[in-house]
């Protein structure tokens, strides 16, 4: 994958299947990046941080989106 920064902002703006698709993704590239690591063909350490990172913020923007939804339709049962 590209040297790509994925701010929040960015990530906001795509829909929810577009958030999964990258999140699989990533995860493919930090399965590879930690094999590289530990046969120390590692060329960019700092990609291993910026994958990780973007994980996390992947997973927290998908966890509120369903928290958003939940909440949404127990207001609607009130």
């Amino acid at each position: 994958m590209a040297e790509t920064t994925y701010k929040v902002a960015e990530l906001r703006a795509k829909s929810e299947d577009e958030l999964k698709a990258l999140l699989i993704d990533l995860k493919r590239e930090q399965i590879n990046q930690r094999f590289s690591a530990a046969t120390g063909q590692s060329e960019n350490t700092s990609r291993v941080k910026i994958v990780r990172r973007a994980v996390a913020r992947i997973k927290t923007l998908l966890t509120q989106s369903k928290n958003r939804a939940g909440a949404k339709t127990s207001a609607a049962k009130s």
